[in-house]
């Protein structure tokens, strides 16, 4: 028996692959105005598909959806099956407020009530 398989079927294994990919992640990353969809996220990375997204670095925004994610510091990894792989050299998560700088106990009231003395 042989494992020989033709290079028209191995494209098309490979084409339907990338497309599982796409549709299945609702993940996408931001740069420069651009929006590409993300194929795989890892703890260290991330993976686009290589023919579409051009050569990404420096800082990045990953969304899911709407919902932003991560704001990363990305520098190319390889270039492997149609997939051009990013590693993160930074990624911070995103916040909708900015961090404080003092500790504000669970209890503390969130806004004072004025009482109308008259």
């Amino acid at each position: 028996m042989t494992t020989y398989v033709p290079k028209a079927v191995q494209d098309g294994m490979e084409a339907a692959r990338m497309a599982a990919l796409k549709k299945s992640s609702r993940l996408r990353v931001a740069v420069d105005g651009a929006v590409h969809p993300v194929l795989r996220l890892w703890k260290d990375g991330f993976s686009v598909e290589a023919e579409t997204a051009p050569q990404l670095r420096g800082l990045v925004d990953l969304y899911d959806g709407a919902n932003h994610l991560y704001q990363c510091l990305i520098v190319a990894s390889e270039e492997e099956v149609g997939e051009m792989r990013y590693e993160f050299k930074r990624s911070t998560a995103a916040s909708d407020s900015a961090p404080l700088d003092f500790y504000r106990a669970p209890d503390a009231p969130v806004a004072l009530l004025a009482v109308d003395a008259g």
